[in-house]
């Protein structure tokens, strides 16, 4: 019950301050990183979590590839990481009412995988947000889990690493849909650990999604099954 309430006040509290972001991001844009970035910053703290990383994050690495399981994925990592990081999403997300600004208004990345022409534009939307010094960061899983697994991949990332010779580095997350889980709205204090993989060139191996895929399945599952 106590979670119920929590998930609604998060709800409610999401819904405002995120319009009010969005507001000043549009009204000062040479300030949408940092706005962007404060927001985070409040978050972490409010939703009660703490972060529990593994590994080193590669400053050199410009696409960030990464499970999803919840909206908090992207909160935690915009924490964790301070550069202007640009999210590649679906179109349906981009037209939802006021939260689809939250992509819009900084310049995410927007994808119509419907469209034939989505992955030209794509590749060239990907291009423009690193010739402004903005890395990539994709859910090779395309959509969603519900945290206890892994998805097969798609080859979207896989396309784009090669397309524009990235330095690719793999991370994973978890527990971030206990903490706070959207389609339920239960919302709970925990601790959301981050693991981040050794980065990959592409470059140097002709089969290195299939690895990386195996690789990031291999070490989900350890982790997974040592919670448990």
């Amino acid at each position: 019950m106590l979670s119920k309430i929590r998930g609604i006040f998060v709800l409610i509290q999401f819904s405002l301050t995120v319009a009010l972001i969005i507001a000043l991001m549009y009204l000062l844009p040479k300030y949408a990183v940092k706005i962007r970035k404060y927001w985070m910053k409040i978050q972490i703290p409010l939703l009660g979590i703490k972060i529990k990383t593994i590994g080193t994050p590669d400053p050199k690495a410009n696409l960030i590839l990464m499970n999803h399981q919840a909206l908090l994925d992207i909160v935690v990592m915009e924490y964790l990481d301070k550069r202007d990081i640009a999210w590649v999403a679906k179109k349906e997300i981009a037209q939802l009412f006021l939260f689809g600004h939250i992509l819009k208004a900084p310049k995410m990345i927007i994808v119509d995988r419907q469209n034939k022409a989505g992955l030209i534009k794509l590749l060239k939307d990907v291009k423009d947000r690193l010739n402004h010094g903005r890395p990539i960061a994709m859910f090779p899983e395309g959509t969603r889990s519900d945290g206890t697994k892994l998805l097969k991949f798609k080859t979207g990332a896989k396309i784009v690493a090669q397309k524009h010779n990235l330095i690719v580095q793999p991370v994973l997350m978890f527990d971030t849909r206990k903490v706070l889980d959207s389609k339920t709205l239960n919302a709970t204090p925990g601790t959301v650990k981050v693991i981040y993989l050794d980065s990959v060139d592409p470059s140097k191996d002709k089969e290195w999604f299939e690895k990386l895929e195996q690789t990031m399945k291999e070490r989900f599952y350890k982790e997974l099954n040592s919670d448990t």
